[in-house]
């Protein structure tokens, strides 16, 4: 009975011994095995491992992808421009002793202090990349290339912290709040200054497409003027020959024929009164019987 009841308290802590000298690492973290908060063993493949019970302790550290949302900055472009810029990284950790010494600290609090620091190097290499170029060259395609640019930057000191600085993406590029109205009213006036170069454009146009319609009227007015005096010309000169022709075959006709005009033409309604003599040569055929002159 004695020795029953002394095995069983042994077997126990032998027991006891041995699962605590027994822990898993986990596909997604890798571990440290600190002996006197020394790192005396790094553990970063998955599986069963072993310590020393009461004397060596286990870290485990997040070996996942990780994402650090950094709080939104105000950059000063080149053609001093103001915005504000939300970004976000994702890094893991390559390096979990240099990790543990860069931070200090062990889980969730190594997180946090690692994810501080990394806040301040991406805000200084975003300000200095963002920075030297101008603020169309930020909202334009080029975009992709100055966040290379900003994580190519945060690379040598993300991996003094032990970490590995996998991408670096800008969310949001906003002007300031206070600077949203004056900007608005300098889009606003550019826009009016471009219709109202456009319209005067245009008015110069019609300007030119009014005079050269104009010109042209003119031109085909004064050709047609002159084509019509030819045929004017062209068609008394016709009618003269037809006259002289009609007075050379019969002087007499001719002449009783021009009388007669000269008496439709004179004794018109409304005509005013003439005064002539009787014996007037007007009146020759008046006065003749026979159709001629006396």
């Amino acid at each position: 009975m004695r020795k029953s009841t002394f095995l069983l308290p042994v077997a126990v802590i032998v027991v006891a011994g041995l699962l605590s000298s027994i822990f898993i690492v986990d596909e997604r973290e890798k571990a440290l095995v600190l002996q006197f908060g020394r790192v005396v063993a790094v553990k970063e493949d998955p599986g069963l491992s072993f310590k020393i019970p009461l004397i060596q302790d286990v870290v485990r550290y997040d070996d996942r992808i990780l994402s650090r949302d950094v709080d939104p900055l105000e950059v000063t472009p080149l053609d001093d421009r103001r915005l504000v810029v939300d970004a976000f990284a994702r890094y893991r950790i390559s390096d979990v002793n240099q990790f543990r010494e860069a931070t200090g600290a062990g889980g969730d609090q190594a997180i946090e202090v690692a994810g501080r620091r990394l806040d301040s190097i991406l805000r200084s290499q975003t300000r200095e990349v963002l920075g030297s170029v101008s603020s169309n060259d930020i909202l334009s395609s080029d975009r992709a290339a100055l966040m290379l640019r900003i994580r190519n930057g945060a690379l040598d000191d993300a991996r003094a912290l032990g970490l590995e600085l996998i991408d670096v993406r800008l969310k949001r590029t906003d002007l300031p709040a206070e600077n949203l109205d004056a900007t608005f009213e300098r889009m606003r006036a550019e826009r009016e200054r471009e219709a109202t170069d456009e319209r005067a454009r245009g008015n110069e146009a019609a300007q030119r497409v009014r005079a050269q319609a104009d010109r042209t009227v003119v031109e085909l007015v004064s050709e047609s003027k002159r084509e019509a005096e030819i045929i004017r010309g062209e068609a008394d000169a016709e009618r003269n020959a037809i006259f002289a022709t009609a007075y050379g075959k019969d002087p007499e006709f001719f002449e009783f024929y021009r009388t007669l005009t000269a008496y439709a033409r004179a004794l018109q309604q409304g005509n005013s009164s003439m005064v002539l003599s009787p014996d007037s040569e007007f009146f020759n055929y008046l006065k003749s019987a026979d159709g001629k002159a006396n």
